[in-house]
């Protein structure tokens, strides 16, 4: 069977719309507030223009669509809609820039501690309007903040959203990603994006501002209109973007995009996650997709308890390759596959509906149902956060990939913000016995002299050979290398990679990129200081071949160890499963994360995997089976560790 680039869900207790006018028709005729938030990527101008002219008719007519199940009867002619813009209620940008930038890394032109904190507390409220609207009128609120500055007396909670509600005091434990807010910093730091903090009420940032006392915007209604983030990057690539706050003309940065938009909005997003009455996805601007807040958490609890995929993409870059877009068939578009983002929580999102579907964000689930869907003991130690990422890196016809490392668990925690590190391995899909794999410094190399060299790579251009210093393995389909923090590494051309891997992602610290250009025909950035601030001296020599390329450890059952370290809180297995026998799995509390590495297909209890395709398997399901449809197919299975 052909790899699914696009699976899908059916909703629960509801089914998805199309179109602006079906989702005002939706709306209670005593409407007197409206706020509708989301991304700051969206065209705001757009949406509230669009909403205001269908809410100025009675829509008695609806040249759209009929009057359905879910909608209400046409909402009356008001005589003025009052529009209040959330992005004219930001503090001054400087105030802004002030409260998000880490002095430490005020001047790196490509990283930022992670924003901790709340939307809210960049927003001025004196410039919001404190009382309710005049009768007869009807108000907007739009565009990023609109929930953090409603009040809630006029929206009511779906009571049975779930355990890991927004709104709940959850607390993760003395293990879980912890917030050490830094002094005179008053958002706070050391904040995953979407973790839920231990001890923390997730209704209240660190200044007390909880909901209720946000603004008083009484608010009947409330929308979230979103957009899946890769729209966003490619926006501020492009030049067009415009970053969370940030007034009109102000260049926006991936910089801020990254490590400080996205944070705040997935934080502010899952808080008020409860209280959503209408998702929009509005990947098309004109008739956007739309979903019940009944239906949508109803939709996120069930796949918090089922086997599921979340939406595939494949980025394009520099050193990519082919493999992706000639052997699965994705991405025809694109000049190659390089990055194959299968499961990155961040980012990736699940597809729900038929003809017609929204775009809901994985993080999104796992905030409304963290204990079902990571585990109880996942929940405690890792809070919302997601900690398992699988991705491809396709070199199949392209080039290399940089010489890198990530950072340790101390510099990740106390420059970049994140509680816990960026530990990989790489999984050989594609290889061969002359291909390579860079891994580990050479026995006996002179860290003075790479550094020296790395530096003048960076600043004059001038080329050097990365084996004078780093080791090099043959990239032997089916091998896995295991690459702690701190390890240099990177694969050669010609492979395609199953990086199983914790999930920051962002964070890679480039010795050398072998001169390349960006697309704007300069030096692709390395980041040489923090490299060799990060760089593991221990990771040299034969204790490299003999720690961090692991021959296979026989479990039974059709079942094998690996990958693992003590310092790494995942271990990587692998699944053998003959055609005609039943392999049988748990999850014991915890999920499981498998792709099917070797195959045409299997089946995990009544759900299809192709060839190359992942799924995410929530503590919550427990006992599952594996058959194959063909011949022995082989998975990667991984799992954090008791």
């Amino acid at each position: 069977m052909p790899y699914d680039a696009t699976p899908h869900y059916s909703p629960v207790d509801g089914s998805v719309g199309r179109g602006w006018a079906p989702a005002v028709a939706t709306l209670p005729a005593t409407l007197r507030t409206l706020a509708i938030d989301g991304p700051a990527v969206l065209d705001w101008d757009r949406v509230a223009s669009e909403l205001r002219s269908l809410l100025t008719s009675r829509l008695a007519s609806d040249s759209e669509a009929p009057v359905t199940d879910q909608t209400t009867s046409a909402p009356p002619a008001w005589g003025r809609v009052e529009l209040i813009d959330m992005r004219e209620a930001a503090l001054p940008w400087p105030e802004v820039q002030r409260l998000t930038r880490s002095p430490a890394l005020a001047d790196d032109p490509d990283f930022e501690t992670l924003a901790g904190g709340t939307l809210a507390a960049l927003l001025d409220r004196s410039r919001l309007p404190a009382l309710p609207p005049e009768p007869g009128s009807l108000r907007i609120v739009f565009g990023p903040g609109a929930a953090a500055v409603a009040g809630q007396a006029g929206l009511s909670q779906d009571s049975s959203a779930g355990a890991g509600d927004p709104g709940r005091d959850d607390a993760a434990g003395p293990a879980g990603p912890g917030r050490d807010a830094a002094a005179g910093d008053e958002l706070g730091r050391n904040s995953a994006a979407g973790v839920d903090e231990p001890g923390r009420d997730a209704t209240a940032g660190p200044d007390g501002l909880g909901r209720d006392d946000a603004a008083g915007v009484d608010v009947d209604v409330l929308w979230w209109a979103d957009l899946p983030k890769r729209f966003a990057e490619a926006e501020v690539v492009a030049g067009r973007g415009r970053n969370l706050m940030a007034p009109p003309g102000e260049t926006a940065t991936t910089k801020r995009l990254f490590y400080i938009d996205w944070p705040l909005l997935d934080r502010h997003r899952d808080e008020h996650a409860a209280y959503i009455d209408l998702w929009l996805d509005t990947q098309d601007p004109d008739r956007p997709t739309w979903l019940a807040g009944e239906s949508l958490r109803a939709t996120c609890r069930d796949l918090a308890r089922r086997p599921h995929r979340t939406r595939p993409t494949f980025n394009s870059t520099t050193w990519g390759g082919q493999w992706a877009r000639h052997q699965l068939g994705h991405h025809p578009g694109g000049s190659n596959t390089a990055l194959g983002y299968e499961l990155i929580a961040p980012e990736s999102g699940v597809l729900v509906g038929g003809t017609d579907r929204v775009e809901v964000p994985f993080q999104l689930i796992v905030a409304l149902s963290p204990a079902e869907l990571l585990g109880p003991a996942v929940h405690r130690d890792f809070g919302t956060s997601f900690p398992i990422r699988f991705d491809y890196l396709d070199t199949v016809g392209g080039g290399n990939l940089s010489v890198h490392c990530h950072p340790q668990a101390d510099y990740m925690r106390e420059v970049f913000g994140w509680p816990y590190t960026q530990h990989e391995t790489y999984y050989m899909m594609v290889g061969g016995e002359r291909n390579r794999v860079f891994l580990g410094l050479r026995e006996g190399a002179d860290i003075e002299k790479f550094h020296e060299v790395a530096h003048r790579a960076d600043t004059e251009a001038v080329p050097f050979e990365m084996t004078d210093f780093v080791q090099t393995f043959p990239a032997t389909p089916h091998q896995l290398f295991l690459i702690p923090a701190g390890t240099p590494h990177g694969s050669g051309e010609g492979n395609v990679v199953l990086e199983v891997s914790a999930t920051p992602y962002l964070y890679s610290l480039r010795f050398y990129d072998w001169l390349r250009k960006d697309r704007r025909g300069g030096q692709r950035p390395v980041h040489v200081g923090h490299a060799f601030r990060n760089l593991d001296p221990g990771r040299t020599g034969a204790a490299v071949a003999e720690r961090l390329v692991p021959r296979p450890v026989v479990l039974g059952g059709g079942e094998e160890l690996i990958g693992a370290l003590p310092e790494m809180f995942f271990e990587v297995r692998r699944l053998t499963v003959e055609p005609g026998r039943e392999h049988r799995q748990d999850t014991g509390g915890r999920f499981h994360v498998l792709t099917l590495v070797e195959g045409e297909r299997v089946d995990i209890s009544g759900h299809p995997l192709n060839y190359a395709e992942t799924i995410a398997i929530p503590a919550a399901v427990g006992a599952y089976t594996i058959t194959s449809s063909g011949g022995r197919a082989r998975l990667v299975k991984a799992q954090v560790t008791p």
